[in-house]
């Protein structure tokens, strides 16, 4: 069996403590622009390209045809991010429990940490910046550094298309010199996560308890196993061969 050579994370929820914040600002964003929609069907599509949810919502609305259509994506999306960058600027952010254990376990093994979201980049940088990793990182947001704390940063406007769809692993992978998904095990806390993973044939498509979705939740989407925190893959790892 293929030794791992890549540990492909997600972000808020994963390995950035998550009080639903994401969640939120999207209903908030989605109620002020004329969404109405359920709560559970926000928390449903959490994991996605967050783009991807405003296109999905006004197409099932109003019908991708009509005139109105692209605008009032923008708008949606716009309002969105105005309000999620005040978020992240402004408010404390701190990693999740065994996450930065789970680097810098990674870092000293030889393992590549790589970390995805279906946030956009200006975001995504925002959040890096304030945990202090972005250090290292090159143009392509991909480690130059025996430093840095995490090998590389995909974000869901990178890629063709984001959860479930694997793009984001695979870029992932190309990045980082990792051919053979065998070597690589997959974590997040969303069934997006869990799909995606699935979708990449990577070794482990594992699930995390403590993020948007709890264990019960999770269970009923594929998976090779679901952990109370980022911080337990650390002893799964130790003991695959």
């Amino acid at each position: 069996m293929a030794m791992i050579k890549l540990v492909v994370c997600g972000m808020t929820g994963t390995t950035i403590y998550d009080n639903r914040e994401v969640e939120s600002i999207l209903y908030d964003a989605l109620q002020q622009t004329g969404l109405f929609v359920e709560r559970s069907t926000v928390v449903g599509m959490m994991g996605w390209s967050k783009l991807k949810v405003f296109e999905t919502l006004w197409e099932q609305q109003i019908g991708k045809s009509h005139a109105m259509y692209r605008q009032n994506v923008t708008d949606s999306y716009d309002l969105f991010t105005q309000l999620l960058e005040q978020h992240y600027a402004s408010q404390r952010i701190r990693a999740a429990d065994g996450a930065t254990e789970l680097f810098w376990h990674c870092r000293k093994n030889g393992i590549k940490v790589a970390l995805t979201t279906g946030l956009y980049r200006k975001v995504t940088n925002i959040i890096l910046q304030r945990l202090d990793w972005m250090k290292g990182l090159d143009e392509h947001y991909t480690s130059q550094s025996p430093f840095s704390v995490i090998d590389c940063s995909i974000s869901s406007t990178e890629v063709q298309s984001g959860r479930p769809c694997p793009d984001m692993i695979r870029l992932a992978m190309q990045q980082l010199g990792v051919t053979d998904p065998m070597q690589v095990i997959n974590i997040g806390d969303t069934p997006a996560d869990l799909l995606s993973g699935r979708n990449a044939g990577v070794r482990l498509s594992l699930g995390v308890s403590n993020g948007t979705y709890s264990a019960s939740e999770l269970q009923h989407y594929p998976h090779d196993g679901i952990l109370g925190s980022t911080g337990e893959l650390i002893m799964l790892l130790e003991n695959i061969v």
